[in-house]
């Protein structure tokens, strides 16, 4: 099939239902939580809005806000410039990623019963063969999301699960990240929690092996997302262009899911 063919069987899909767009962003707002790092460290600022006019004397006929926000809050993108293993690799931040990567194939790995067992939940590398026995091998080039419903185990008042001792939600341990980058090839790795490490990675050997290895590979992460629950393990197509900020780290973003009906 040729690529005007590709296309237009895509919009044909879009137009008449066979393809549908799940939103997988959270909503930005005050109150939505940022990621907290020890105290020793400088902290990233929430979302803020200010209204500048909305049909009145400060402007008419038009409504608009000035905003503030760190590069990661809310469901956001990171790019490998984001850490120290990443700041040397060529289009490493959000102005210079090639654009291709911005779509890709998503295996969303459901995790529920384990999360809701246990929010402390690690991903292994057995998780994921166990997932390949039954969906296929984790195609090159492709999301993995760690799917964990974490908005319906979580206590609503404390979104980020932090505790005395830190955050407590799933992620991936060092094995586990290394399997998706070395051995599988994938494009980066995403979750529905304030970050894509475990939230006692900091204790991890080595700590913060997501970040680590995914973005000294050159690999993306996504967090902060939602309806993951609407995804098949496989099929789906993820749309997930972030600002183009001058060497950015990372940036909200709106990500979006094609899925067939």
């Amino acid at each position: 099939m040729k690529g005007q063919e590709v296309l237009g069987a895509l919009t044909s899909g879009l137009g008449n239902g066979a393809v549908k767009v799940i939103d997988l962003t959270e909503t930005l707002t005050p109150e939505y939580p940022v990621i907290e790092l020890p105290p020793e460290f400088t902290q990233a600022s929430p979302f803020q809005k200010k209204e500048l006019s909305r049909y009145n004397e400060q402007g008419p006929a038009w409504y608009w806000n000035d905003i503030t926000i760190n590069e990661h809050t809310g469901t956001h993108f990171d790019a490998p410039i984001h850490w120290v293993s990443g700041k040397d690799l060529p289009n490493n931040s959000v102005d210079t990623i090639d654009p291709a990567h911005f779509i890709a194939p998503v295996c969303v790995v459901d995790c529920t019963k384990e999360v809701a067992a246990d929010q402390d939940f690690i991903l292994t590398r057995k998780h994921l063969e166990d997932w390949e026995a039954k969906h296929g091998r984790i195609p090159a080039g492709s999301w993995v999301f760690l799917r964990s419903d974490w908005r319906k185990v979580v206590s609503s008042d404390n979104p980020k699960n932090m505790r005395e001792d830190g955050a407590h939600h799933p992620g991936p341990d060092a094995e586990c990240v290394q399997f998706m980058v070395k051995d599988r090839d994938v494009l980066g790795f995403g979750t529905e929690c304030v970050g894509t490490d475990h939230g006692q990675a900091f204790h991890f050997d080595p700590p913060l092996p997501c970040h680590l290895y995914m973005h000294g590979a050159g690999k993306y992460g996504l967090q902060c997302m939602t309806n993951l629950d609407r995804l098949p393990p496989t099929g789906a197509v993820i749309f997930s262009a972030p600002l183009k900020i001058e060497e950015g780290s990372g940036s909200p973003l709106r990500v979006l899911a094609l899925v067939p009906a």
